[in-house]
């Protein structure tokens, strides 16, 4: 039931992406950039906890799913080290899958030639 959950979880957050794309003129990195403010804004509201307990994988692994690991590592580092938690918590949550998408970046660059196809 795991399997199916995250995937009706990270289905619906494509789709509504999709219409997002499909029913307006926003360009897809304001949509991206918007879909991590919303996990921001939903963690803060305590409302996306309840959707990664039922969805898990479906609600982390969405750009929402980054938002809200943001928003909770500044919550726990605030509670931790007082205000200095603020500039340093969503760093320290976020940095091992900044780390994997920059290594993951590097070894496809070195592995395929990136450039303009003609």
């Amino acid at each position: 039931m795991e399997y199916l959950n995250a995937f009706l979880c990270g289905g619906i957050l494509c789709a509504i992406g999709q219409v997002i794309i499909d029913k307006t003129r926003l360009t897809p990195a304001r949509i991206l950039t918007g879909y991590v403010v919303a996990g921001v804004l939903l963690s803060a509201l305590g409302l996306y906890e309840p959707l990664v307990e039922w969805g898990g994988a479906g609600a982390t692994v969405p750009l929402t799913g980054f938002g809200h690991n943001l928003a909770k590592g500044v919550r726990e580092a605030v509670a931790a080290d007082g205000w200095l938690g603020v500039f340093t918590g969503g760093l320290t949550a976020a940095a091992g899958g900044i780390t994997a998408a920059v290594v993951a970046g590097v070894i496809a660059a070195a592995l395929f030639r990136p450039g303009d196809k003609r």
